[in-house]
Protein backbone atom coordinates (compact mmCIF):
# COMPACT_ATOMS: atom_id res chain seq x y z
CA UNK A 1 0.00 0.00 0.00
CA UNK A 2 2.85 2.40 0.82
CA UNK A 3 4.39 1.84 -2.62
CA UNK A 4 1.03 2.45 -4.28
CA UNK A 5 0.54 5.67 -2.33
CA UNK A 6 4.00 6.89 -3.26
CA UNK A 7 3.40 6.07 -6.92
CA UNK A 8 0.04 7.86 -7.01
CA UNK A 9 1.43 10.90 -5.23
CA UNK A 10 4.36 11.04 -7.66
CA UNK A 11 2.02 10.88 -10.66
CA UNK A 12 -0.31 13.53 -9.29
CA UNK A 13 2.35 16.08 -8.35
CA UNK A 14 4.33 15.70 -11.59
CA UNK A 15 1.40 16.40 -13.91
CA UNK A 16 1.27 20.16 -14.66
CA UNK A 17 -2.51 20.20 -15.06
CA UNK A 18 -3.01 18.95 -11.52
CA UNK A 19 -0.97 21.80 -10.08
CA UNK A 20 -3.21 24.28 -11.88
CA UNK A 21 -6.30 22.51 -10.55
CA UNK A 22 -4.91 22.74 -7.01
CA UNK A 23 -4.30 26.46 -7.43
CA UNK A 24 -7.74 26.75 -9.01
CA UNK A 25 -9.45 25.27 -5.96
CA UNK A 26 -7.76 27.84 -3.71
CA UNK A 27 -7.87 30.79 -6.07
CA UNK A 28 -11.45 30.41 -7.29
CA UNK A 29 -12.78 29.77 -3.79
CA UNK A 30 -11.11 32.84 -2.33
CA UNK A 31 -11.76 35.12 -5.33
CA UNK A 32 -15.47 34.36 -5.49
CA UNK A 33 -15.78 34.76 -1.72
CA UNK A 34 -14.15 38.18 -2.01
CA UNK A 35 -16.60 39.11 -4.76
CA UNK A 36 -19.59 38.12 -2.64
CA UNK A 37 -18.45 39.72 0.62
CA UNK A 38 -17.35 42.93 -1.10
CA UNK A 39 -20.73 43.29 -2.80
CA UNK A 40 -22.85 43.50 0.38
CA UNK A 41 -23.10 46.55 2.61
CA UNK A 42 -25.24 47.38 5.63
CA UNK A 43 -26.07 50.63 3.85
CA UNK A 44 -28.23 48.61 1.45
CA UNK A 45 -30.49 47.46 4.29
CA UNK A 46 -33.25 49.37 6.06
CA UNK A 47 -31.10 49.45 9.19
CA UNK A 48 -27.52 48.27 9.87
CA UNK A 49 -28.94 45.59 12.17
CA UNK A 50 -31.60 44.51 9.70
CA UNK A 51 -29.52 42.78 7.01
CA UNK A 52 -29.85 39.35 8.63
CA UNK A 53 -26.87 38.10 6.63
CA UNK A 54 -25.19 34.84 7.54
CA UNK A 55 -21.71 36.34 7.30
CA UNK A 56 -19.91 33.02 7.72
CA UNK A 57 -21.86 31.40 4.92
CA UNK A 58 -21.34 34.48 2.77
CA UNK A 59 -17.57 34.36 3.32
CA UNK A 60 -17.48 30.68 2.34
CA UNK A 61 -19.71 31.07 -0.72
CA UNK A 62 -16.75 30.73 -3.09
CA UNK A 63 -16.95 27.00 -2.46
CA UNK A 64 -19.87 26.93 -4.88
CA UNK A 65 -17.49 27.47 -7.82
CA UNK A 66 -14.29 26.16 -6.20
CA UNK A 67 -15.78 22.66 -6.15
CA UNK A 68 -15.64 22.61 -9.97
CA UNK A 69 -11.83 22.64 -9.81
CA UNK A 70 -11.99 19.78 -7.30
CA UNK A 71 -14.13 17.76 -9.72
CA UNK A 72 -11.64 18.28 -12.54
CA UNK A 73 -8.63 17.44 -10.37
CA UNK A 74 -10.11 14.24 -8.96
CA UNK A 75 -11.50 13.03 -12.28
CA UNK A 76 -8.19 13.49 -14.08
CA UNK A 77 -6.37 11.34 -11.52
CA UNK A 78 -7.94 8.25 -13.02
CA UNK A 79 -9.47 9.19 -16.40
CA UNK A 80 -6.15 10.48 -17.72
CA UNK A 81 -4.62 7.05 -17.21
CA UNK A 82 -7.48 5.36 -19.04
CA UNK A 83 -7.23 7.88 -21.87
CA UNK A 84 -3.50 7.40 -22.37
CA UNK A 85 -3.63 3.64 -21.57
CA UNK A 86 -1.09 4.21 -18.81
CA UNK A 87 -3.47 2.32 -16.57
CA UNK A 88 -1.90 -0.88 -17.97
CA UNK A 89 1.48 0.20 -16.56
CA UNK A 90 -0.08 1.08 -13.22
CA UNK A 91 -1.77 -2.31 -12.93
CA UNK A 92 1.37 -4.13 -14.02
CA UNK A 93 3.24 -2.48 -11.15
CA UNK A 94 0.37 -2.97 -8.69
CA UNK A 95 -1.88 -5.85 -9.82
CA UNK A 96 -4.26 -5.50 -6.87
CA UNK A 97 -6.78 -3.07 -8.31
CA UNK A 98 -8.50 -2.34 -5.03
CA UNK A 99 -5.17 -1.14 -3.64
CA UNK A 100 -4.65 1.11 -6.67
CA UNK A 101 -8.07 2.74 -6.28
CA UNK A 102 -7.70 3.16 -2.51
CA UNK A 103 -4.29 4.76 -3.04
CA UNK A 104 -5.77 7.15 -5.58
CA UNK A 105 -8.62 7.99 -3.20
CA UNK A 106 -6.21 8.65 -0.33
CA UNK A 107 -4.00 10.91 -2.46
CA UNK A 108 -6.98 12.81 -3.88
CA UNK A 109 -8.42 13.27 -0.39
CA UNK A 110 -5.09 14.52 0.96
CA UNK A 111 -4.48 16.99 -1.87
CA UNK A 112 -8.05 18.32 -1.81
CA UNK A 113 -7.84 18.60 1.97
CA UNK A 114 -4.75 20.82 1.68
CA UNK A 115 -6.34 22.98 -1.04
CA UNK A 116 -9.62 23.23 0.88
CA UNK A 117 -7.89 24.32 4.09
CA UNK A 118 -6.05 27.08 2.21
CA UNK A 119 -9.20 28.13 0.35
CA UNK A 120 -11.38 28.21 3.45
CA UNK A 121 -8.77 30.04 5.53
CA UNK A 122 -8.24 32.60 2.77
CA UNK A 123 -11.99 33.09 2.37
CA UNK A 124 -12.52 33.71 6.06
CA UNK A 125 -9.60 36.12 6.33
CA UNK A 126 -10.56 38.19 3.31
CA UNK A 127 -14.24 37.91 4.18
CA UNK A 128 -13.64 39.33 7.63
CA UNK A 129 -11.76 42.29 6.15
CA UNK A 130 -14.43 43.18 3.56
CA UNK A 131 -17.40 42.51 5.81
CA UNK A 132 -16.10 44.74 8.60
CA UNK A 133 -15.31 47.44 6.05
CA UNK A 134 -18.90 47.26 4.80
CA UNK A 135 -20.41 47.72 8.24
CA UNK A 136 -20.82 44.11 9.38
CA UNK A 137 -19.27 44.84 12.75
CA UNK A 138 -19.94 43.71 16.30
CA UNK A 139 -21.50 47.10 17.02
CA UNK A 140 -24.12 46.38 14.36
CA UNK A 141 -24.78 42.87 15.65
CA UNK A 142 -22.39 40.90 13.46
CA UNK A 143 -19.54 39.29 15.44
CA UNK A 144 -16.24 39.16 13.51
CA UNK A 145 -15.52 35.89 11.73
CA UNK A 146 -13.41 33.73 14.00
CA UNK A 147 -12.66 30.03 14.32
CA UNK A 148 -12.91 30.52 18.06
CA UNK A 149 -16.71 30.54 17.70
CA UNK A 150 -18.33 27.11 17.34
CA UNK A 151 -20.68 27.91 14.42
CA UNK A 152 -17.88 29.38 12.30
CA UNK A 153 -15.51 26.54 13.19
CA UNK A 154 -18.16 23.98 12.29
CA UNK A 155 -18.91 25.73 9.00
CA UNK A 156 -15.20 25.98 8.11
CA UNK A 157 -14.40 22.36 9.01
CA UNK A 158 -17.57 21.19 7.29
CA UNK A 159 -16.68 23.07 4.12
CA UNK A 160 -13.28 21.38 4.03
CA UNK A 161 -14.94 17.98 4.44
CA UNK A 162 -17.48 18.91 1.77
CA UNK A 163 -14.75 19.55 -0.79
CA UNK A 164 -12.92 16.33 0.15
CA UNK A 165 -16.14 14.35 -0.36
CA UNK A 166 -16.68 16.02 -3.73
CA UNK A 167 -13.20 14.86 -4.69
CA UNK A 168 -13.85 11.27 -3.59
CA UNK A 169 -17.18 11.23 -5.43
CA UNK A 170 -15.52 12.54 -8.61
CA UNK A 171 -12.79 9.90 -8.42
CA UNK A 172 -15.43 7.19 -8.09
CA UNK A 173 -17.31 8.58 -11.07
CA UNK A 174 -14.07 8.57 -13.07
CA UNK A 175 -13.44 4.93 -12.20
CA UNK A 176 -16.99 4.11 -13.25
CA UNK A 177 -17.10 6.06 -16.53
CA UNK A 178 -13.39 5.98 -17.53
CA UNK A 179 -13.89 9.10 -19.66
CA UNK A 180 -12.70 12.58 -18.73
CA UNK A 181 -15.38 14.61 -20.50
CA UNK A 182 -18.20 12.30 -19.44
CA UNK A 183 -17.08 12.24 -15.81
CA UNK A 184 -16.61 15.99 -15.47
CA UNK A 185 -19.87 16.75 -17.27
CA UNK A 186 -21.83 14.23 -15.23
CA UNK A 187 -20.51 15.32 -11.84
CA UNK A 188 -20.81 19.03 -12.59
CA UNK A 189 -24.40 18.45 -13.71
CA UNK A 190 -25.06 16.72 -10.40
CA UNK A 191 -23.85 19.75 -8.45
CA UNK A 192 -25.05 22.58 -10.68
CA UNK A 193 -27.94 21.51 -12.92
CA UNK A 194 -29.81 19.23 -10.51
CA UNK A 195 -30.27 21.97 -7.84
CA UNK A 196 -31.64 24.30 -10.52
CA UNK A 197 -34.03 21.64 -11.81
CA UNK A 198 -35.28 20.97 -8.28
CA UNK A 199 -36.39 24.58 -7.95
CA UNK A 200 -38.87 24.05 -10.79
CA UNK A 201 -40.73 21.36 -8.84
CA UNK A 202 -44.14 22.84 -8.15
CA UNK A 203 -45.04 20.90 -4.98
CA UNK A 204 -43.19 22.51 -2.02
CA UNK A 205 -43.11 19.23 -0.09
CA UNK A 206 -41.52 17.33 -2.96
CA UNK A 207 -39.12 20.18 -3.62
CA UNK A 208 -37.96 20.04 -0.01
CA UNK A 209 -37.59 16.26 -0.16
CA UNK A 210 -35.47 16.52 -3.29
CA UNK A 211 -33.33 19.24 -1.72
CA UNK A 212 -32.71 16.94 1.23
CA UNK A 213 -31.79 14.04 -1.05
CA UNK A 214 -29.50 15.93 -3.45
CA UNK A 215 -25.71 15.80 -2.92
CA UNK A 216 -25.71 19.60 -2.65
CA UNK A 217 -27.48 19.14 0.69
CA UNK A 218 -23.91 19.06 2.00
CA UNK A 219 -23.70 22.84 1.51
CA UNK A 220 -26.02 23.21 4.51
CA UNK A 221 -22.95 22.74 6.69
CA UNK A 222 -21.96 26.34 5.89
CA UNK A 223 -25.05 27.84 7.53
CA UNK A 224 -24.70 29.37 10.99
CA UNK A 225 -28.03 31.23 11.29
CA UNK A 226 -31.70 30.26 10.97
CA UNK A 227 -30.86 26.56 10.94
CA UNK A 228 -34.50 25.69 11.60
CA UNK A 229 -35.39 27.10 8.17
CA UNK A 230 -33.03 24.81 6.28
CA UNK A 231 -34.44 21.79 4.42
CA UNK A 232 -31.83 19.66 6.23
CA UNK A 233 -29.43 20.17 9.14
CA UNK A 234 -25.73 20.98 8.59
CA UNK A 235 -24.23 17.62 9.56
CA UNK A 236 -27.16 15.63 8.16
CA UNK A 237 -26.68 17.38 4.81
CA UNK A 238 -22.99 16.52 4.83
CA UNK A 239 -23.98 12.94 5.63
CA UNK A 240 -26.09 12.84 2.47
CA UNK A 241 -23.09 13.88 0.38
CA UNK A 242 -20.92 11.31 2.19
CA UNK A 243 -23.45 8.60 1.27
CA UNK A 244 -23.30 9.66 -2.39
CA UNK A 245 -19.49 9.68 -2.34
CA UNK A 246 -19.32 6.23 -0.74
CA UNK A 247 -21.90 4.73 -3.12
CA UNK A 248 -20.27 6.13 -6.26
CA UNK A 249 -16.77 5.17 -5.11
CA UNK A 250 -17.98 1.61 -4.39
CA UNK A 251 -19.68 1.43 -7.80
CA UNK A 252 -16.56 2.77 -9.49
CA UNK A 253 -14.40 0.35 -7.53
CA UNK A 254 -16.54 -2.61 -8.54
CA UNK A 255 -16.30 -1.58 -12.20
CA UNK A 256 -12.56 -0.93 -11.94
CA UNK A 257 -11.92 -4.36 -10.40
CA UNK A 258 -14.13 -6.37 -12.75
CA UNK A 259 -13.63 -4.71 -16.13
CA UNK A 260 -10.63 -4.87 -18.36
CA UNK A 261 -8.57 -1.64 -18.20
Amino acid sequence: MIRALHAEWTKLRTMPGNAWCFLGVVGVTVTLSVAFTASVDVGDCATPQGCHEDTTKLALSGTWLGQAAVVVLAALVITNEHGTRMIHTTLAATPRRAVVLLAKAAVVAGVVLAAAVLGVAGSLLTGRFFLEGNGFTAANGYPPLSLATEPTLRAAAGTVLYLVLVGVLSLGAGALLRDTAGTITGVLSLFYLVPIAVQFVGDPRWRERLEKAAPTAGMAVQATRDLDRLPIGPWAGLGVLAAYAAAILLAGGAAFIRRDP
